[in-house]
């Protein structure tokens, strides 16, 4: 029996074998075709990858491109590198797949505009939104979209929200290539967007019925160097179609736009470029385009220098790229950032001095930039730097001598003189004429300034680029008992430089400061571009309602401004937000 048993147990391994075997021979042969078709198919490329190397090409025909990434065969586990030239007609290797094919076209694939010229920096990409019902505030979502129908008969596609910024150090550091310490605040712009048959128009509305409304087209757009509202929402849209080299032909749709901002305006809180970037962002979804967020603030950057101000970059960077509970080092050339989580224990208050201010309005913001360019040229010279007329940035010249800032700070106030610069004395160091001075240096804003302060202008930079990585440093350490305190030292000793040193205080903000210093603020300090707008401060938990208090019955109860206003719109906490989202409605 157990015989007969294992007979029929050999019989049937042997015919298992048999299939097994039968079932690897297919496989073999299978491989062996495969290999076959494509060794001819190779040898039939090689023969006219040759002819096309010996054929004159006409004038102006496309070159073609290798497909040099290894890719997935045929099924044998092995990998290959095509050979094959793929050319515009598309030809690929037989031995890939169809859904191969179609994944490398997909990957190659880059856009061109109806006028045929190919911009390979931003690929079309259909843009990932969350929902609208996630914005925390349906009410406010609500009134918009209702506002925006009233306005134009329908319903909106999108709403973009970008959020305001507050500076916690590093004031006027940005455009000289430092780096700077903001975070984005709870205040945002909401816009909502719809895309419309009329071709080429842009229709703008803003809920605050102080702002008019306004109406272009989008080809040959032109922004005004002025501080309408709408002349920053132009600067976005323009950058965008500036950036993607955008044919007046792809321009056949409209854009209408509902504005309804809580970011206190001309406040220092960043409204103005706020608008920049929500414009950047719907007209880039109206394009059906995505941009990296880093280059996205970059543009942005640029395109607000279309109004005039030459900012440097720390607005737009902090409203893209800001994450929810931490705050950003931000550093530039190139662009990048760090998260900072701060001290558990630190809260931020925001006063609104009610002084306000606007970059574009004056030549003041300007004048800073200019002053500082030309002591970067004048220390660069007297230090026999190569380049030296090239260079425009504080910054530059402390590597270029491979200096810390400490060492930066002592030259410049060993060989720059206190007294203000005449233009006649800047020309003979610098060996210009007086045109060249003006068209190299200044500002068409500042071409009437006389004389320029070189000397505190760059003690303030150099001295304020150092507090920002101080400042940092206690953030890293904030279990130390002394990290509150220290916070409040380094912001304390950036308000008196920006106070005396750069002259970009006023005296309602001074007040706020020593008010705040006698309510129990650790330390606090004007935040943005100064001359009016916000401070901000740092207050124990323990005494942050008393502060408010103080604040609410010593400043803005015997401010007329004030009268009738809601407090807590003028004095508020912030905690580090998220940045700009856009969503569908």
């Amino acid at each position: 029996m157990a015989k007969s048993l294992r007979s029929k147990w050999k019989r049937k391994m042997r015919a298992v074998k048999r299939v097994r075997y039968g079932e690897k021979e297919n496989i073999r042969l299978l491989n062996m075709l495969e290999m076959a078709k494509k060794s001819q198919e190779e040898r039939e490329l090689e023969k006219s990858k040759t002819q096309m190397e010996h054929e004159p090409q006409p004038l102006g025909a496309p070159a073609s491109d290798k497909v040099g990434e290894p890719m997935e065969g045929d099924g044998s586990g092995e990998k290959h590198s095509a050979k094959t030239l793929k050319s515009e007609s598309g030809s690929y290797p037989v031995w890939l797949s169809n859904r191969k094919i179609q994944k490398l076209k997909t990957k190659n694939k880059v856009k061109k505009n109806p006028e045929g010229k190919v911009n390979k920096r931003h690929k079309k990409k259909n843009m990932e939104c969350p929902p609208v019902h996630q914005y925390p505030d349906r009410v406010r979502i609500d009134t918009l979209k209702h506002a925006h129908q009233t306005r134009y008969g329908s319903e909106p596609e999108i709403v973009v929200r970008v959020p305001g910024r507050v500076n916690l150090i590093g004031e006027h550091i940005d455009y000289c290539g430092y780096g700077v310490h903001p975070m984005a605040i709870d205040q945002d712009i909401l816009v909502a967007v719809a895309k419309v048959p009329t071709r080429g128009t842009l229709q703008l509305t803003n809920l605050e019925s102080k702002f008019a409304d306004f109406e272009t087209n989008l080809t040959n757009l032109k922004v005004q160097a002025q501080a309408s509202w709408w002349n920053y929402f132009l600067c976005g849209v323009k950058g965008v179609l500036v950036e993607l080299e955008t044919p007046d032909s792809v321009l056949q749709f409209g854009l209408n736009c509902t504005v309804h901002g809580r970011i206190p305006h001309s406040a220092g809180l960043s409204s103005s470029s706020a608008l920049v970037v929500a414009a950047a962002l719907s007209t880039l979804w109206a394009l059906d385009h995505q941009m990296a967020k880093k280059d996205l603030a970059d543009l942005c950057a640029r395109s607000e220098r279309f109004i005039g101000t030459q900012g440097g970059g720390m607005d737009q960077a902090t409203e893209i790229l800001a994450k929810p509970g931490t705050a950003l080092l931000i550093e530039f050339n190139p662009l990048r950032t760090q998260d900072v989580t701060l001290p558990q224990e630190a809260n931020f208050v925001i006063v609104n001095s009610l002084a306000d201010v606007n970059k574009a309005a004056g030549s003041d913001f300007n004048t800073r930039v200019v002053e500082c360019r030309l002591a970067t040229k004048v220390l660069a010279k007297l230090n026999n730097l190569s380049g030296w007329r090239e260079k425009t940035k504080l910054i530059e010249f402390q590597e270029a001598l491979n200096l810390n800032l400490e060492e930066a700070l002592a030259k410049c106030t060993s060989q720059l003189h206190p007294e203000p610069y005449s233009k006649g004395e800047l020309c003979q160091l610098l060996e210009m004429t007086t045109p060249e001075l003006e068209s190299q240096c200044l500002s068409p804003n500042t071409l009437d300034v006389a004389n320029f302060d070189l000397f505190h202008r760059s003690k303030h930079v150099f001295s304020e680029a150092k507090r920002v990585f101080d400042f940092k440093s206690a953030c890293d350490n904030s279990q130390d008992d002394k990290a509150l305190t220290e916070l409040g030292r380094l912001m304390a000793e950036s308000h008196q430089s920006c106070s005396q040193d750069y002259e970009c205080s006023h005296p309602a903000l001074d007040q706020l400061v020593s008010l705040s210093k006698t309510a129990g603020a650790l330390g606090s300090r004007l935040t943005g571009a100064g001359w009016g707008g916000c401070v901000v401060a740092l207050v124990p938990l323990e005494k942050l309602d008393g502060y408010m208090s103080y604040i609410k019955e010593k400043y803005f109860a015997n401010l007329a401004a004030a009268h009738g206003r809601d407090l807590n719109e003028l004095i508020f906490t912030t905690q580090p937000g998220g940045g700009a989202l856009t969503y569908t409605c």
